[in-house]
Protein backbone atom coordinates (compact mmCIF):
# COMPACT_ATOMS: atom_id res chain seq x y z
CA UNK A 1 0.00 0.00 0.00
CA UNK A 2 1.37 3.45 -0.92
CA UNK A 3 1.89 6.14 1.71
CA UNK A 4 -1.14 8.17 0.57
CA UNK A 5 -3.42 5.13 0.48
CA UNK A 6 -2.20 4.04 3.89
CA UNK A 7 -3.00 7.47 5.34
CA UNK A 8 -6.48 7.40 3.76
CA UNK A 9 -7.17 3.94 5.18
CA UNK A 10 -5.99 5.02 8.62
CA UNK A 11 -8.22 8.11 8.54
CA UNK A 12 -11.26 6.04 7.48
CA UNK A 13 -10.65 3.56 10.28
CA UNK A 14 -10.27 6.36 12.79
CA UNK A 15 -13.86 7.42 12.07
CA UNK A 16 -15.31 3.99 12.91
CA UNK A 17 -16.90 3.40 16.34
CA UNK A 18 -14.50 1.67 18.77
CA UNK A 19 -16.49 -1.57 18.79
CA UNK A 20 -16.39 -1.79 14.98
CA UNK A 21 -12.64 -1.25 15.11
CA UNK A 22 -12.38 -4.19 17.49
CA UNK A 23 -14.42 -6.35 15.14
CA UNK A 24 -12.13 -5.36 12.25
CA UNK A 25 -9.35 -7.39 13.87
CA UNK A 26 -11.58 -10.48 13.59
CA UNK A 27 -11.98 -10.22 9.81
CA UNK A 28 -9.06 -12.46 8.74
CA UNK A 29 -10.06 -15.09 11.32
CA UNK A 30 -13.85 -15.17 10.93
CA UNK A 31 -14.02 -18.71 9.48
CA UNK A 32 -12.10 -20.35 12.29
CA UNK A 33 -13.97 -18.20 14.80
CA UNK A 34 -17.28 -19.44 13.42
CA UNK A 35 -16.03 -23.02 13.68
CA UNK A 36 -14.89 -22.49 17.26
CA UNK A 37 -18.16 -20.76 18.10
CA UNK A 38 -20.22 -23.63 16.66
CA UNK A 39 -18.23 -26.14 18.69
CA UNK A 40 -18.86 -24.03 21.75
CA UNK A 41 -22.59 -23.99 21.02
CA UNK A 42 -22.65 -27.77 20.63
CA UNK A 43 -20.88 -28.12 23.95
CA UNK A 44 -23.33 -25.69 25.52
CA UNK A 45 -26.29 -27.62 24.08
CA UNK A 46 -24.93 -30.81 25.64
CA UNK A 47 -24.67 -29.02 28.95
CA UNK A 48 -28.14 -27.61 28.53
CA UNK A 49 -29.57 -31.11 28.35
CA UNK A 50 -28.06 -32.19 31.67
CA UNK A 51 -30.69 -30.70 34.04
CA UNK A 52 -33.50 -32.18 31.93
CA UNK A 53 -31.76 -35.58 31.95
CA UNK A 54 -31.33 -35.20 35.71
CA UNK A 55 -35.12 -34.72 35.97
CA UNK A 56 -35.66 -37.98 34.11
CA UNK A 57 -33.29 -39.73 36.52
CA UNK A 58 -35.27 -38.38 39.50
CA UNK A 59 -38.60 -39.34 37.89
CA UNK A 60 -37.30 -42.87 37.16
CA UNK A 61 -36.12 -43.20 40.75
CA UNK A 62 -39.48 -42.04 42.09
CA UNK A 63 -41.40 -44.42 39.78
CA UNK A 64 -39.01 -47.27 40.65
CA UNK A 65 -38.05 -47.65 37.00
CA UNK A 66 -34.59 -48.56 35.67
CA UNK A 67 -32.22 -45.60 35.78
CA UNK A 68 -29.66 -47.16 33.41
CA UNK A 69 -30.94 -45.38 30.30
CA UNK A 70 -31.14 -41.87 31.81
CA UNK A 71 -27.73 -42.30 33.51
CA UNK A 72 -26.09 -43.41 30.25
CA UNK A 73 -27.65 -40.47 28.42
CA UNK A 74 -26.43 -38.11 31.16
CA UNK A 75 -22.89 -39.55 30.95
CA UNK A 76 -22.81 -39.25 27.15
CA UNK A 77 -23.95 -35.64 27.38
CA UNK A 78 -21.16 -34.87 29.87
CA UNK A 79 -18.46 -36.50 27.71
CA UNK A 80 -19.66 -34.91 24.46
CA UNK A 81 -19.93 -31.50 26.09
CA UNK A 82 -16.39 -31.74 27.51
CA UNK A 83 -14.73 -32.94 24.28
CA UNK A 84 -16.50 -30.47 21.99
CA UNK A 85 -15.93 -27.56 24.38
CA UNK A 86 -12.21 -28.42 24.57
CA UNK A 87 -11.98 -28.33 20.77
CA UNK A 88 -13.76 -25.01 20.64
CA UNK A 89 -11.47 -23.54 23.31
CA UNK A 90 -8.38 -24.64 21.37
CA UNK A 91 -9.63 -22.93 18.22
CA UNK A 92 -10.32 -19.77 20.22
CA UNK A 93 -6.82 -19.75 21.72
CA UNK A 94 -5.27 -20.40 18.31
CA UNK A 95 -7.25 -17.55 16.81
CA UNK A 96 -6.28 -15.33 19.71
CA UNK A 97 -2.59 -15.85 19.01
CA UNK A 98 -3.20 -15.04 15.34
CA UNK A 99 -5.00 -11.83 16.29
CA UNK A 100 -2.16 -10.78 18.59
CA UNK A 101 0.39 -11.50 15.83
CA UNK A 102 -1.57 -9.43 13.31
CA UNK A 103 -2.06 -6.55 15.73
CA UNK A 104 1.62 -6.51 16.66
CA UNK A 105 2.75 -6.59 13.04
CA UNK A 106 0.40 -3.77 12.17
CA UNK A 107 1.45 -1.67 15.16
CA UNK A 108 5.18 -2.22 14.60
CA UNK A 109 4.76 -1.39 10.91
CA UNK A 110 3.07 1.84 11.92
CA UNK A 111 5.69 2.72 14.53
CA UNK A 112 8.55 2.33 12.08
CA UNK A 113 6.77 4.60 9.58
CA UNK A 114 6.03 7.42 12.00
CA UNK A 115 7.61 10.81 11.66
CA UNK A 116 10.83 11.22 13.62
CA UNK A 117 9.35 14.25 15.37
CA UNK A 118 6.51 12.13 16.78
CA UNK A 119 8.84 9.34 17.90
CA UNK A 120 11.11 11.89 19.62
CA UNK A 121 8.33 12.85 22.03
CA UNK A 122 7.30 9.25 22.76
CA UNK A 123 9.00 6.98 25.28
CA UNK A 124 10.51 3.70 24.02
CA UNK A 125 9.40 1.77 27.11
CA UNK A 126 5.80 2.91 26.64
CA UNK A 127 5.91 1.94 22.95
CA UNK A 128 7.12 -1.53 23.92
CA UNK A 129 4.24 -1.80 26.41
CA UNK A 130 1.74 -1.01 23.66
CA UNK A 131 3.20 -3.69 21.38
CA UNK A 132 3.39 -6.37 24.08
CA UNK A 133 0.78 -5.69 26.77
CA UNK A 134 -1.98 -3.82 24.95
CA UNK A 135 -2.07 -6.22 22.01
CA UNK A 136 -2.35 -9.16 24.42
CA UNK A 137 -5.48 -7.61 25.92
CA UNK A 138 -7.04 -7.65 22.46
CA UNK A 139 -6.73 -11.43 22.35
CA UNK A 140 -9.01 -12.07 25.29
CA UNK A 141 -11.71 -9.62 24.24
CA UNK A 142 -11.73 -10.63 20.56
CA UNK A 143 -11.86 -14.39 21.19
CA UNK A 144 -13.12 -15.44 24.57
CA UNK A 145 -14.81 -12.11 25.20
CA UNK A 146 -16.95 -11.76 22.07
CA UNK A 147 -17.31 -15.40 21.00
CA UNK A 148 -17.97 -16.71 24.51
CA UNK A 149 -20.47 -13.92 25.04
CA UNK A 150 -22.33 -14.95 21.89
CA UNK A 151 -22.33 -18.56 23.05
CA UNK A 152 -23.45 -17.42 26.48
CA UNK A 153 -26.42 -15.61 24.94
CA UNK A 154 -27.54 -18.84 23.25
CA UNK A 155 -27.01 -20.78 26.47
CA UNK A 156 -28.97 -18.18 28.38
CA UNK A 157 -31.82 -18.23 25.87
CA UNK A 158 -31.87 -22.04 25.92
CA UNK A 159 -31.91 -22.14 29.71
CA UNK A 160 -34.70 -19.54 29.86
CA UNK A 161 -36.77 -21.53 27.36
CA UNK A 162 -36.32 -24.72 29.37
CA UNK A 163 -37.15 -22.87 32.60
CA UNK A 164 -40.26 -21.43 30.96
CA UNK A 165 -41.36 -24.95 30.07
CA UNK A 166 -40.82 -25.95 33.69
CA UNK A 167 -42.70 -23.07 35.33
CA UNK A 168 -43.44 -19.55 34.07
CA UNK A 169 -43.97 -18.03 37.52
CA UNK A 170 -40.55 -19.08 38.79
CA UNK A 171 -39.01 -17.80 35.54
CA UNK A 172 -40.50 -14.34 36.10
CA UNK A 173 -39.09 -14.31 39.64
CA UNK A 174 -35.66 -15.26 38.31
CA UNK A 175 -35.63 -12.71 35.48
CA UNK A 176 -36.72 -9.90 37.79
CA UNK A 177 -33.75 -10.51 40.10
CA UNK A 178 -31.24 -10.99 37.27
CA UNK A 179 -32.32 -7.86 35.36
CA UNK A 180 -32.24 -5.71 38.50
CA UNK A 181 -28.71 -6.75 39.48
CA UNK A 182 -27.55 -6.75 35.85
CA UNK A 183 -28.62 -3.12 35.46
CA UNK A 184 -26.56 -2.17 38.49
CA UNK A 185 -23.57 -4.02 37.05
CA UNK A 186 -23.84 -2.16 33.73
CA UNK A 187 -23.16 1.11 35.56
CA UNK A 188 -19.74 -0.21 36.58
CA UNK A 189 -18.48 -1.02 33.05
CA UNK A 190 -17.39 2.50 31.96
CA UNK A 191 -15.39 2.79 35.19
CA UNK A 192 -13.59 -0.46 34.34
CA UNK A 193 -12.56 0.92 30.93
CA UNK A 194 -11.20 4.14 32.42
CA UNK A 195 -9.36 2.28 35.16
CA UNK A 196 -7.87 -0.19 32.66
CA UNK A 197 -6.65 2.62 30.40
CA UNK A 198 -4.98 4.32 33.34
CA UNK A 199 -3.45 1.00 34.42
CA UNK A 200 -1.97 0.38 30.96
CA UNK A 201 -0.59 3.92 30.89
CA UNK A 202 1.02 3.33 34.28
CA UNK A 203 2.62 0.09 33.04
CA UNK A 204 3.90 1.95 29.98
CA UNK A 205 5.35 4.67 32.19
CA UNK A 206 7.10 2.06 34.32
CA UNK A 207 8.59 0.54 31.15
CA UNK A 208 9.79 3.96 30.05
CA UNK A 209 11.54 4.59 33.38
CA UNK A 210 13.19 1.17 33.28
CA UNK A 211 14.24 1.67 29.66
CA UNK A 212 15.89 4.96 30.61
CA UNK A 213 18.03 3.23 33.23
CA UNK A 214 18.96 0.33 30.94
CA UNK A 215 19.89 2.62 28.05
CA UNK A 216 22.30 4.49 30.35
CA UNK A 217 23.35 1.43 32.35
CA UNK A 218 27.05 2.30 32.60
CA UNK A 219 26.24 5.89 33.48
CA UNK A 220 23.99 4.66 36.29
CA UNK A 221 26.80 2.45 37.59
CA UNK A 222 29.48 5.13 37.27
CA UNK A 223 27.28 7.69 39.01
CA UNK A 224 26.45 5.39 41.90
CA UNK A 225 22.81 5.96 41.07
CA UNK A 226 21.55 2.38 41.47
CA UNK A 227 19.55 3.11 44.61
CA UNK A 228 17.97 6.24 43.14
CA UNK A 229 17.01 4.45 39.94
CA UNK A 230 15.64 1.47 41.85
CA UNK A 231 13.54 3.88 43.92
CA UNK A 232 12.35 5.69 40.78
CA UNK A 233 11.40 2.45 39.02
CA UNK A 234 9.85 1.14 42.23
CA UNK A 235 7.72 4.26 42.51
CA UNK A 236 6.54 3.76 38.92
CA UNK A 237 5.78 0.12 39.71
CA UNK A 238 3.84 1.24 42.80
CA UNK A 239 1.74 3.58 40.66
CA UNK A 240 1.08 0.72 38.23
CA UNK A 241 0.04 -1.48 41.16
CA UNK A 242 -2.36 1.17 42.46
CA UNK A 243 -3.98 1.51 39.05
CA UNK A 244 -4.14 -2.27 38.74
CA UNK A 245 -5.89 -2.47 42.10
CA UNK A 246 -8.52 -0.04 40.85
CA UNK A 247 -9.16 -2.34 37.90
CA UNK A 248 -9.28 -5.35 40.21
CA UNK A 249 -11.75 -3.59 42.51
CA UNK A 250 -14.21 -2.64 39.79
CA UNK A 251 -13.79 -6.03 38.08
CA UNK A 252 -14.45 -7.87 41.34
CA UNK A 253 -17.55 -5.78 41.90
CA UNK A 254 -18.82 -6.71 38.45
CA UNK A 255 -17.87 -10.37 38.91
CA UNK A 256 -19.60 -10.80 42.25
CA UNK A 257 -22.83 -9.65 40.64
CA UNK A 258 -23.13 -13.04 38.92
CA UNK A 259 -22.90 -14.91 42.21
CA UNK A 260 -25.23 -12.47 43.94
CA UNK A 261 -27.84 -12.62 41.17
CA UNK A 262 -27.99 -16.41 41.23
CA UNK A 263 -28.00 -16.63 45.03
CA UNK A 264 -30.79 -14.07 45.42
CA UNK A 265 -32.73 -15.73 42.61
CA UNK A 266 -32.19 -19.12 44.30
CA UNK A 267 -33.64 -17.87 47.57
CA UNK A 268 -36.63 -16.32 45.83
CA UNK A 269 -37.26 -19.42 43.66
CA UNK A 270 -36.84 -21.71 46.66
CA UNK A 271 -39.37 -19.70 48.63
CA UNK A 272 -41.93 -19.37 45.82
CA UNK A 273 -41.30 -22.88 44.46
CA UNK A 274 -41.48 -24.47 47.89
CA UNK A 275 -44.83 -22.81 48.49
CA UNK A 276 -46.11 -24.06 45.14
CA UNK A 277 -44.90 -27.61 45.85
CA UNK A 278 -46.68 -27.47 49.21
CA UNK A 279 -49.82 -26.28 47.43
CA UNK A 280 -49.57 -29.18 44.96
CA UNK A 281 -49.26 -26.94 41.87
CA UNK A 282 -45.61 -27.94 41.16
CA UNK A 283 -43.82 -31.30 41.14
CA UNK A 284 -40.74 -31.78 43.28
CA UNK A 285 -38.77 -33.06 40.25
CA UNK A 286 -39.75 -29.93 38.28
CA UNK A 287 -38.53 -27.70 41.15
CA UNK A 288 -35.24 -29.64 41.29
CA UNK A 289 -34.79 -29.34 37.51
CA UNK A 290 -35.64 -25.62 37.67
CA UNK A 291 -33.08 -25.06 40.43
CA UNK A 292 -30.48 -26.95 38.36
CA UNK A 293 -31.23 -24.67 35.41
CA UNK A 294 -30.98 -21.71 37.74
CA UNK A 295 -27.48 -22.73 38.80
CA UNK A 296 -26.77 -23.49 35.15
CA UNK A 297 -27.34 -19.76 34.55
CA UNK A 298 -24.17 -19.04 36.55
CA UNK A 299 -21.95 -19.94 33.57
CA UNK A 300 -23.65 -17.89 30.82
CA UNK A 301 -24.32 -14.91 33.07
CA UNK A 302 -20.73 -15.09 34.32
CA UNK A 303 -19.47 -15.24 30.72
CA UNK A 304 -21.57 -12.24 29.78
CA UNK A 305 -20.23 -10.23 32.71
CA UNK A 306 -16.67 -11.39 31.97
CA UNK A 307 -17.19 -10.57 28.30
CA UNK A 308 -18.37 -7.07 29.22
CA UNK A 309 -15.33 -6.59 31.46
CA UNK A 310 -12.99 -7.85 28.74
CA UNK A 311 -14.70 -5.56 26.26
CA UNK A 312 -13.89 -2.56 28.48
CA UNK A 313 -10.29 -3.78 28.79
CA UNK A 314 -10.10 -4.25 25.03
CA UNK A 315 -11.48 -0.79 24.36
CA UNK A 316 -8.90 0.69 26.74
CA UNK A 317 -6.11 -1.23 24.96
CA UNK A 318 -7.50 -0.26 21.56
CA UNK A 319 -7.46 3.39 22.56
CA UNK A 320 -3.74 3.20 23.34
CA UNK A 321 -3.04 1.29 20.12
CA UNK A 322 -5.04 3.78 18.08
CA UNK A 323 -3.09 6.66 19.65
CA UNK A 324 -0.09 5.33 17.71
CA UNK A 325 -1.92 4.20 14.57
CA UNK A 326 -3.66 7.58 14.26
CA UNK A 327 -0.36 9.48 14.23
CA UNK A 328 0.54 10.70 10.72
CA UNK A 329 3.16 8.69 8.91
CA UNK A 330 5.99 10.06 6.84
CA UNK A 331 4.81 11.80 3.65
CA UNK A 332 5.10 10.16 0.28
CA UNK A 333 6.67 11.88 -2.73
CA UNK A 334 4.31 14.02 -4.78
CA UNK A 335 5.63 12.91 -8.19
CA UNK A 336 7.83 9.84 -8.53
CA UNK A 337 8.85 10.85 -12.07
CA UNK A 338 10.82 13.97 -11.15
CA UNK A 339 13.43 12.35 -8.88
CA UNK A 340 16.71 12.03 -10.78
CA UNK A 341 17.84 8.48 -11.37
CA UNK A 342 21.24 6.96 -12.05
CA UNK A 343 24.29 6.62 -9.85
CA UNK A 344 25.93 10.01 -10.45
CA UNK A 345 26.60 12.27 -7.47
CA UNK A 346 23.92 14.77 -6.49
CA UNK A 347 24.29 18.24 -5.05
CA UNK A 348 22.39 19.97 -2.25
CA UNK A 349 20.96 23.47 -2.19
CA UNK A 350 19.51 25.37 0.79
CA UNK A 351 17.78 28.67 0.04
CA UNK A 352 16.40 30.82 2.89
CA UNK A 353 15.50 27.72 4.90
CA UNK A 354 13.61 28.29 8.15
CA UNK A 355 13.10 25.44 10.60
CA UNK A 356 11.99 25.02 14.21
CA UNK A 357 11.60 21.80 16.21
CA UNK A 358 8.27 23.01 17.54
CA UNK A 359 5.84 25.91 17.31
CA UNK A 360 6.78 27.02 20.81
CA UNK A 361 10.55 26.82 20.24
CA UNK A 362 12.88 29.34 18.66
CA UNK A 363 13.95 28.63 15.06
CA UNK A 364 17.06 26.50 14.69
CA UNK A 365 17.51 27.71 11.11
CA UNK A 366 16.49 31.16 9.98
CA UNK A 367 17.35 31.93 6.38
CA UNK A 368 20.03 29.25 5.87
CA UNK A 369 21.44 29.45 2.33
CA UNK A 370 24.34 27.50 0.79
CA UNK A 371 25.13 25.27 -2.19
CA UNK A 372 26.89 21.89 -2.31
CA UNK A 373 27.76 21.06 -5.93
CA UNK A 374 27.76 17.43 -7.11
CA UNK A 375 30.97 15.63 -6.27
CA UNK A 376 33.79 16.73 -4.01
CA UNK A 377 34.05 17.40 -0.29
CA UNK A 378 32.07 20.09 1.50
CA UNK A 379 32.36 20.68 5.24
CA UNK A 380 30.01 22.31 7.74
CA UNK A 381 31.82 23.88 10.69
CA UNK A 382 30.88 26.16 13.53
CA UNK A 383 30.27 26.21 17.27
CA UNK A 384 27.89 23.78 18.96
CA UNK A 385 24.26 24.71 18.52
CA UNK A 386 24.83 26.41 15.18
CA UNK A 387 22.38 24.04 13.42
CA UNK A 388 24.83 21.80 11.56
CA UNK A 389 23.29 18.42 12.49
CA UNK A 390 19.86 19.85 11.72
CA UNK A 391 21.01 20.27 8.11
CA UNK A 392 21.45 16.49 7.86
CA UNK A 393 18.09 15.86 9.57
CA UNK A 394 16.39 18.06 6.96
CA UNK A 395 18.22 16.44 4.04
CA UNK A 396 17.13 13.00 5.28
CA UNK A 397 13.61 14.43 5.74
CA UNK A 398 13.47 13.36 9.35
CA UNK A 399 11.79 16.75 9.77
CA UNK A 400 10.00 19.12 7.37
CA UNK A 401 11.28 22.68 7.06
CA UNK A 402 8.71 25.42 7.55
CA UNK A 403 9.91 27.84 4.88
CA UNK A 404 12.46 28.18 2.11
CA UNK A 405 13.69 25.64 -0.43
CA UNK A 406 15.83 22.51 -0.12
CA UNK A 407 16.91 20.77 -3.31
CA UNK A 408 18.76 17.48 -3.81
CA UNK A 409 19.95 16.78 -7.33
CA UNK A 410 18.19 19.95 -8.51
CA UNK A 411 14.76 18.71 -7.36
CA UNK A 412 12.69 20.02 -4.46
CA UNK A 413 13.27 17.55 -1.64
CA UNK A 414 9.50 17.26 -1.07
CA UNK A 415 9.10 15.88 -4.59
CA UNK A 416 11.48 13.00 -3.93
CA UNK A 417 9.81 9.74 -2.89
CA UNK A 418 11.27 9.02 0.53
CA UNK A 419 12.45 5.55 -0.42
CA UNK A 420 14.42 6.81 -3.41
CA UNK A 421 15.76 9.83 -1.54
CA UNK A 422 17.15 7.81 1.33
CA UNK A 423 18.44 5.14 -1.03
CA UNK A 424 20.61 7.87 -2.58
CA UNK A 425 22.03 8.92 0.79
CA UNK A 426 24.58 7.43 3.13
CA UNK A 427 24.40 8.71 6.70
CA UNK A 428 27.00 8.35 9.45
CA UNK A 429 25.38 9.58 12.64
CA UNK A 430 27.18 11.44 15.38
CA UNK A 431 26.84 8.66 17.95
CA UNK A 432 27.51 5.90 15.36
CA UNK A 433 24.78 3.49 16.55
CA UNK A 434 25.49 -0.23 16.26
CA UNK A 435 22.62 -2.72 16.56
CA UNK A 436 22.57 -5.96 18.51
CA UNK A 437 23.61 -8.80 16.20
CA UNK A 438 26.73 -9.92 14.41
CA UNK A 439 29.33 -7.67 12.87
CA UNK A 440 28.27 -8.82 9.39
CA UNK A 441 24.61 -7.97 10.08
CA UNK A 442 25.61 -4.46 11.14
CA UNK A 443 27.82 -3.87 8.12
CA UNK A 444 25.14 -5.06 5.70
CA UNK A 445 22.27 -3.34 7.51
CA UNK A 446 21.95 -0.54 4.93
CA UNK A 447 23.04 -2.66 1.96
CA UNK A 448 21.84 -6.26 2.45
CA UNK A 449 22.63 -7.14 -1.19
CA UNK A 450 26.28 -6.11 -1.05
CA UNK A 451 28.73 -8.73 -2.36
CA UNK A 452 31.61 -10.26 -0.41
CA UNK A 453 34.10 -8.31 -2.50
CA UNK A 454 32.35 -5.04 -1.71
CA UNK A 455 32.25 -5.96 1.96
CA UNK A 456 35.98 -6.77 2.04
CA UNK A 457 36.82 -3.52 0.25
CA UNK A 458 34.81 -1.50 2.79
CA UNK A 459 36.53 -3.31 5.65
CA UNK A 460 39.94 -2.52 4.19
CA UNK A 461 39.12 1.14 3.53
CA UNK A 462 37.96 1.68 7.11
CA UNK A 463 40.76 -0.47 8.61
CA UNK A 464 38.32 -2.93 10.10
CA UNK A 465 40.06 -5.96 8.57
CA UNK A 466 42.41 -6.14 11.56
CA UNK A 467 39.39 -6.14 13.92
CA UNK A 468 37.76 -8.97 11.96
CA UNK A 469 40.96 -10.99 12.16
CA UNK A 470 41.06 -10.58 15.96
CA UNK A 471 37.44 -11.51 16.62
CA UNK A 472 36.86 -15.19 17.53
CA UNK A 473 34.20 -15.73 14.84
CA UNK A 474 35.25 -13.00 12.45
CA UNK A 475 32.29 -11.28 10.80
CA UNK A 476 29.88 -13.66 12.56
CA UNK A 477 30.91 -12.44 16.02
CA UNK A 478 28.05 -10.87 18.03
CA UNK A 479 28.81 -7.25 18.95
CA UNK A 480 26.45 -7.06 21.95
CA UNK A 481 23.58 -4.72 22.72
CA UNK A 482 24.24 -1.41 20.93
CA UNK A 483 27.72 -2.67 20.04
CA UNK A 484 28.90 -2.68 23.64
CA UNK A 485 31.63 -5.23 22.84
CA UNK A 486 33.27 -2.79 20.42
CA UNK A 487 35.27 0.31 21.29
CA UNK A 488 33.97 3.74 20.41
CA UNK A 489 36.36 4.06 17.49
CA UNK A 490 35.46 0.61 16.20
CA UNK A 491 31.74 1.45 16.33
CA UNK A 492 32.44 4.63 14.40
CA UNK A 493 34.37 2.76 11.70
CA UNK A 494 31.57 0.17 11.47
CA UNK A 495 29.10 3.01 10.88
CA UNK A 496 31.35 4.48 8.16
CA UNK A 497 31.81 1.11 6.44
CA UNK A 498 28.04 0.56 6.58
CA UNK A 499 27.45 3.89 4.84
CA UNK A 500 30.12 3.22 2.18
CA UNK A 501 28.57 -0.16 1.33
CA UNK A 502 25.39 1.70 0.40
CA UNK A 503 27.32 3.33 -2.50
CA UNK A 504 25.58 6.65 -1.84
CA UNK A 505 25.20 9.50 -4.29
CA UNK A 506 25.49 11.84 -1.30
CA UNK A 507 27.41 10.83 1.82
CA UNK A 508 26.54 12.64 5.05
CA UNK A 509 29.10 12.29 7.88
CA UNK A 510 28.37 13.86 11.26
CA UNK A 511 31.54 14.08 13.37
CA UNK A 512 32.75 10.85 11.80
CA UNK A 513 36.23 11.04 13.39
CA UNK A 514 35.35 12.17 16.92
CA UNK A 515 36.32 8.84 18.50
CA UNK A 516 39.24 7.87 16.27
CA UNK A 517 42.89 7.94 17.25
CA UNK A 518 45.34 10.03 15.24
CA UNK A 519 46.47 7.13 13.01
CA UNK A 520 42.93 6.04 12.11
CA UNK A 521 41.84 9.65 11.69
CA UNK A 522 44.60 10.20 9.13
CA UNK A 523 43.61 7.04 7.31
CA UNK A 524 39.95 8.09 7.33
CA UNK A 525 40.86 11.50 5.90
CA UNK A 526 42.45 9.65 3.01
CA UNK A 527 39.31 7.51 2.61
CA UNK A 528 37.06 10.59 2.65
CA UNK A 529 39.21 12.23 -0.01
CA UNK A 530 39.05 9.06 -2.10
CA UNK A 531 35.27 8.78 -1.73
CA UNK A 532 34.87 12.48 -2.58
CA UNK A 533 36.35 11.73 -6.02
CA UNK A 534 33.49 9.25 -6.58
CA UNK A 535 30.49 10.98 -4.98
CA UNK A 536 29.34 14.02 -3.04
CA UNK A 537 30.57 14.13 0.56
CA UNK A 538 29.12 16.53 3.13
CA UNK A 539 30.74 16.37 6.55
CA UNK A 540 30.19 18.07 9.88
CA UNK A 541 33.47 18.62 11.68
CA UNK A 542 34.66 20.11 14.93
CA UNK A 543 38.18 18.85 14.23
CA UNK A 544 39.14 21.24 11.46
CA UNK A 545 42.21 19.14 10.71
CA UNK A 546 39.93 16.61 8.99
CA UNK A 547 38.53 19.17 6.53
CA UNK A 548 41.35 21.62 5.78
CA UNK A 549 41.60 20.05 2.33
CA UNK A 550 37.84 20.37 1.65
CA UNK A 551 36.75 21.90 -1.65
CA UNK A 552 34.52 24.31 0.29
CA UNK A 553 33.76 24.99 3.93
CA UNK A 554 30.45 26.43 5.15
CA UNK A 555 30.75 28.28 8.44
CA UNK A 556 27.53 28.30 10.48
CA UNK A 557 26.65 30.31 13.56
CA UNK A 558 23.38 30.76 15.49
CA UNK A 559 21.23 29.05 12.86
CA UNK A 560 22.63 30.88 9.85
CA UNK A 561 25.53 30.79 7.37
CA UNK A 562 28.15 33.46 7.92
CA UNK A 563 30.86 32.48 5.45
CA UNK A 564 31.75 30.04 2.66
CA UNK A 565 35.18 29.34 1.21
CA UNK A 566 38.29 27.17 1.38
CA UNK A 567 40.42 26.82 4.50
CA UNK A 568 42.96 29.40 3.37
CA UNK A 569 40.27 31.85 2.26
CA UNK A 570 38.36 31.60 5.52
CA UNK A 571 41.46 31.97 7.68
CA UNK A 572 42.03 35.28 5.99
CA UNK A 573 38.44 36.52 5.79
CA UNK A 574 36.35 35.13 8.64
CA UNK A 575 37.10 35.91 12.26
CA UNK A 576 35.11 33.01 13.73
CA UNK A 577 36.78 30.43 11.49
CA UNK A 578 40.21 31.92 12.20
CA UNK A 579 39.48 31.63 15.94
CA UNK A 580 38.38 28.00 15.58
CA UNK A 581 41.50 27.19 13.58
CA UNK A 582 43.76 28.96 16.08
CA UNK A 583 42.36 27.01 19.04
CA UNK A 584 43.26 23.79 17.18
CA UNK A 585 46.79 25.06 16.34
CA UNK A 586 46.06 25.12 12.61
CA UNK A 587 47.12 28.77 12.40
CA UNK A 588 49.35 30.90 14.56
Amino acid sequence: MSGDNRETAQAAEGEKPPFRLLLAYLGPHRKILVAGGLLGLVGSAAGLAMPLLAKYVVDAFGAERSMTGPLIALTVAVVIGAVVSAGGNYLMERTGEGIVLGARRRLVDRMLRLKVADVDRLKPGDLLSRVTGDTTLLRSVLTNGIVDSIAAVFMLIGAIVMMALMDGVLLLVTLLVVVLIGGMTALVMPRIQRAQHQAQEAVGEMGAVLDRALQAYRTVKASGAEEREVAEIGAAAERAKDKGLQVAGWTSLAGVSTWMAVQVAFLCVLAVGGARVAAGTLEVSALIAFLLYLFYLVAPIGQLVEGAVQLQNGLAALKRIREIEDLPGEPAGQDTRVAPGGDEPVGVRFEDVVFSYGDDRAPVHHGVTFDVPPGGLTALVGPSGAGKSTVFALVERFYEHQDGLIEVGGVDIRDWPLERLRAALGYVEQDAPVLAGTLRENLLFAAPDATEDELRRALTRTRLDDLVARLPDGLETPVGHRGVLLSGGERQRVAIARALLRRPRLLLMDEATSQLDAVNELRLREVIAEVARETTVLVIAHRLSTVTNADRIVVMESGGVRAVGTHDELVGSDELYRELAATQFLVS
